[in-house]
């Protein structure tokens, strides 16, 4: 399962402890025809992935635009399949026992060899994340993973591999996120990579969710990972835990709930955007070429209207910007997705460019 403008949904803390028992209503609050623009529709989602409700009301756009908006929260645990693995145990753990690693330059199994030889892949000596004995040095404790999984790691974890646990998370539970989405997606007026960039700053500080329930965030922090000598390991769907988020996706890899029905040359869509535009798999060879894809890694097609397609994993960036109008309200978090403490990498890894990539 390994793959490897602007504007948002707004996610407030809905307070952690959400059901992964409940049911997501099959309500549909708008439908799409055969050449429509695809629009905001419940019954995509995963039983478990919404919890409670779909609430629909006016709302102001950040553009000005008076649009429908719905408000309902996500589960914050992917509904389809359990977290994991994460980090190896030993050197000699092979891939299909551990997950996966991408910096910005290439996505990695990581295997105990990948652990192994950190030192000579990222050309710097003080790596050694392993006993004498061969052992994984893993935050294998809520105390080690609290100290290693931000972006100030504590001293006594560097040199680890990092992993987590929803039992190590507030109250031991997801997190659930309110999210607030127009229903009809508006695109942004001059919308560019430059105007992009510009409207980020006002938005939410993540790309979106996916329709299994979990959050699609920034870019995880990189140069804070490898600078602390430390591997923020991912699982095979691209997701790991933090105990601001819980677990939460920086890579699409296709795991989870798929909206399968797809065109030729087409992927599943596999979430939604802050600004409520469908988000689709990466795509790859000649369907990428022939896709004619925009800045924000978009098209529109007939049937199904304009649609992001993810970045490759190993861009460590689900997308690259958003094109339309996000929810105005006084209650967003600041921070564009590509901000700290979770934003991409300030400059290349330690000791440049690494080797081959998976």
């Amino acid at each position: 399962m390994r793959v490897s403008l602007s504007v948002c949904l707004v996610f407030v803390m809905a307070g952690c402890g959400g059901s992964q028992s409940s049911n997501a209503t099959t309500t549909t609050v708008s439908t799409t025809t055969e050449t429509s623009q695809h629009t905001f529709e419940v019954d995509h989602f995963a039983d478990g992935a919404v919890v409670g409700e779909v609430a629909t009301a006016d709302c102001t756009l950040s553009g000005g635009t008076t649009a429908t908006c719905a408000t309902f929260a996500i589960s914050g645990a992917p509904a389809t399949y359990s977290p994991g693995p994460f980090c190896p145990d030993t050197i000699t753990t092979t891939a299909d026992k551990a997950g996966i690693w991408f910096d910005g330059n290439g996505t990695y199994d990581l295997t105990g060899e990948f652990i192994k030889n950190l030192s000579t892949f990222y050309n710097d000596d003080q790596w050694h994340m392993y006993d004498d004995l061969g052992k994984v040095k893993v935050t294998d404790t809520q105390t080690a993973f609290q100290g290693a999984a931000r972006p100030d790691v504590d001293p006594q974890y560097q040199n680890h591999c990092v992993e987590g646990r929803v039992e190590w998370l507030t109250n031991g539970e997801p997190i659930t996120k309110t999210v607030v989405i127009p229903t009809t997606p508006v695109v942004a007026a001059g919308s560019s990579t430059a105007q992009s960039s510009a409207q980020s700053s006002a938005q939410s500080s993540n790309w979106g969710i996916t329709l299994d329930g979990i959050v699609i965030a920034k870019s995880a922090p990189v140069s804070a990972i490898l600078g602390a000598h430390t591997i923020a390991a991912f699982d095979d769907c691209g997701g790991h835990f933090n105990n601001a988020e819980g677990y939460h996706l920086h890579g699409a890899t296709g795991c989870g709930t798929l909206d399968d029905d797809h065109l030729a040359g087409e992927t599943a869509m596999f979430g939604y955007a802050m600004d409520g535009f469908p988000i689709h798999l990466p795509l790859s060879g000649a369907d990428l070429e022939a896709a004619d894809l925009d800045e924000c890694g978009g098209h529109s097609v007939a049937g199904i209207g304009y649609h992001y397609h993810a970045n490759d994993p190993s861009k460590n960036s689900v997308l690259t910007c958003l094109k339309g109008e996000f929810v105005a309200t006084a209650n967003a978090q600041g921070g564009p997705p590509n901000g700290p403490p979770n934003g991409p990498p300030q400059g290349p890894p330690p000791g440049g460019a690494p080797g081959p990539a998976r």
